[in-house]
């Protein structure tokens, strides 16, 4: 990184500041998605951020484990559905290409599943999706890259981990009895700053929240729900979507934003496009905006429930049998994978699928009908 971006002073910064000493602060959700999509300095456009080398590691890189069985849901899915002939199998933000490989590695024990297999990665930067072909190149499945999540009359699988955090979010501050659109502007010295711009009304946050205190600040990606929730009713039918984030269950007042640069936390508003920003997602909310759309939700549920639930534990008791001078890695990643202070419960899996299919694998423990309405 160059020093001029390490103190903010990068192209995407003083783009961001001629913006806003033209037309006014930006809400949080256009900075947030500025940082990330621009298409020429954005995070997610050029930056292969995953892994050691990079700025943060995703769970498909802590143990095969994880997309093992993940491999194995979509085949249960797949039988759910009658045993199509033919399904897509579909990867929002693949990463690495870690998770699909592992989950088609084990996809092997079901052959006529993985015969009836096409792949689909969605993925808008180029540099990871050089990285997933090299991954994934060895993969006798018909593999194709796109970037958006495309329309189809197939039956379809959904797969996406640590995907819905990184939707634009929007924010609100709690000020002398209203709610206040919470921004990004300049400060004195011209360094981007958050601000709070007009009044805003906003039923949902008094109806579903509580009672605000002062200086709180509420949450919501409800706009990228809809998007995501009009994308997927263009799905076939039956699909079925396992979308898995760190989040809570029930929406609440706090300021999740954060960046993360070299696996540390990192200040959201110096070196735009250099570092990863994410929020926790509301999956109350994001079950709300599916339902609204005409499509089920099952759970959410906590990844340590999840994964246990397919099996993590005797399949982690296997490989280390068979690997015996792995052992040692092998239970440190599925014990950091279940952590009940950690991974294993900040980490949620919800379930979205066609009213046509019945509930989907490990995730029934709140169904359709469940406390994420």
């Amino acid at each position: 990184m160059s020093a001029a971006a390490a103190t903010g002073d990068g192209a995407l910064a003083q783009q961001l500041a001629a913006r806003i000493a033209r037309d006014g602060p930006i809400s949080v959700a256009d900075y947030m998605d500025a940082c990330l999509n621009d298409p020429v300095h954005g995070y997610y456009r050029r930056q292969a951020a995953i892994g050691a080398a990079g700025d943060f590691i995703t769970a498909p890189e802590i143990s095969q484990v994880f997309g093992e069985l993940i491999g194995l849901w979509c085949a249960v899915v797949w039988q759910q559905m009658g045993a199509p002939s033919a399904v897509r199998l579909v990867e929002l933000g693949p990463g690495r290409g870690t998770l699909m490989r592992d989950a088609l590695r084990a996809a092997r024990i079901v052959p006529a599943f993985r015969s009836a297999l096409s792949v689909e990665l969605v993925e808008s930067n180029a540099t990871l999706e050089a990285i997933q072909r090299a991954t994934l190149g060895d993969e006798a499945v018909p593999m194709s890259w796109r970037p958006e999540l495309a329309a189809g009359s197939a039956p379809t699988i959904v797969i996406g981990n640590e995907f819905l955090d990184t939707l634009p979010v929007a924010q609100w501050v709690w000020h002398d009895g209203v709610w206040r659109t919470r921004g990004v502007g300049l400060d004195e010295t011209g360094a981007l700053a958050f601000v709070e711009t007009e009044p805003h009304v906003c039923a949902k946050l008094a109806a579903h929240v509580g009672t605000p205190h002062g200086g709180e600040i509420f949450e919501s990606r409800a706009s990228a729900f809809e998007r995501l929730a009009d994308r997927l009713s263009t799905l076939g039918s039956p699909f079925g979507a396992l979308l898995i984030d760190y989040g809570h269950a029930q929406p609440g007042f706090g300021d999740t934003l954060q960046a993360v640069s070299g696996h540390n936390y990192a200040d959201p508003l110096v070196a735009p496009g250099h570092r990863d920003l994410t929020a926790q997602v509301d999956f109350a909310d994001l079950a709300k905006a599916m339902r609204r759309a005409g499509l089920a939700c099952d759970g959410p549920v906590p990844q340590a429930e999840f994964l246990g639930q397919l099996g993590a534990i005797e399949r982690a008791s296997r490989l280390m049998a068979a690997n015996p001078q792995r052992a040692g890695e092998i239970e440190a990643g599925i014990a950091r994978l279940m952590a009940s202070a950690g991974m294993g419960s900040r980490f949620q899996a919800i379930g979205i699928r066609s009213v046509d299919l019945t509930p989907l694998p490990a995730l029934a423990a709140m169904d359709s009908g469940g406390s994420a309405a």
